[in-house]
């Protein structure tokens, strides 16, 4: 009777998980860490909220070709005074929960570059030691290992950040290191194509929205088009990154929830390779992922 009665819970466990995720398994990505006035919560507060599969820390801002890294989080805290050494704990609460947590790196208004292979290597080390399993007496985030990497590359040439994901890769041989991308909807990314062509990423979150081609304007035609070359790529899988809100797109591509479960998800679901939503940013999401997160 006891056997029985610890099978019984653990299967009422197990139903009790499966009401929160959709059947297939897709999830919802989000941004977090450029909230400004404190507007988006704290990290752990996004976790608990029970909308996510994924968090990326936004952002790595400043690295590569001598620069002295620097991570901006906005008005969370400031890194260059180890104020956001306590961010630790809400990592380690996210992972706690099946969360993967990632450092992005790159953003829109960021410094970097990369001006060689070496030069590649050397970022890579910095972010190994600092963000995932490598030792630092200076870690920004404290202690707490992150599951990855996020690529947000949006300026620059192009050239080494497939160096960088190989150099990233080698470090799994002791921790997985998940690698994402985020490139602009537009086929091929300008900046990231290289870096995919590696077949190194896990997660492709393609950002349909501020490229009018490819973005839902009136209808889904040109996003679905994209999405269809999207993919072709080889990832495991591929999400599909939309604003949480109009003000979070500047240049459009924000869908209605109603809009997006109707017209846009039963069009893209069908793909082995669909793994659900992206959102920018955590900020932006008054609503649009509790909206949309059991129709996934």
């Amino acid at each position: 009777m006891v056997f029985q009665a610890k099978t019984i819970t653990l299967l009422l466990s197990i139903f009790a998980v499966s009401l929160c995720k959709p059947s297939n398994g897709a999830g919802i990505a989000i941004y977090w860490g450029q909230g400004q006035d404190g507007n988006e919560g704290s990290l752990a507060d996004t976790c608990n909220s029970g909308n996510y599969q994924f968090v990326n820390v936004a952002f790595l801002s400043r690295f590569g070709n001598d620069q002295p890294p620097e991570l901006n989080l906005a008005a969370h805290c400031d890194p260059s005074a180890g104020t956001c050494t306590g961010i630790s704990n809400d990592i380690r609460s996210c992972q706690n929960q099946g969360i993967k947590v990632l450092l992005s790196i790159g953003g829109g208004a960021g410094s970097y570059s990369l001006s060689s292979a070496d030069d590649a290597a050397q970022v890579a080390n910095y972010i190994w030691n600092n963000f995932l399993g490598g030792q630092s007496s200076s870690r920004p985030l404290g202690d707490a290992i992150l599951d990855g990497v996020d690529f947000d590359i949006e300026s620059g040439s192009g050239q080494f950040w497939d160096d960088l994901a190989r150099a990233l890769n080698g470090f799994s041989q002791q921790t997985k290191v998940y690698l994402a991308a985020a490139p602009q909807c537009i086929f091929p990314d300008a900046n990231l194509d290289t870096a995919i062509q590696t077949e190194l990423f896990d997660y492709v979150w393609v950002q349909f929205y501020n490229n009018p081609s490819c973005q839902y304007v009136n209808d889904a035609t040109g996003l679905l088009n994209a999405w269809n070359q999207w993919t072709a790529v080889q990832s495991s899988q591929i999400f599909l990154g939309l604003p949480a809100a109009p003000e979070a797109a500047p240049s459009g591509g924000f869908i209605p929830p109603d809009v997006l479960i109707s017209q846009v998800l039963p069009s893209i679901k069908g793909s082995p390779k669909y793994g659900g939503v992206m959102l920018w940013s955590k900020q932006y999401d008054n609503g649009y992922s509790s909206a949309i997160k059991g129709s996934l």
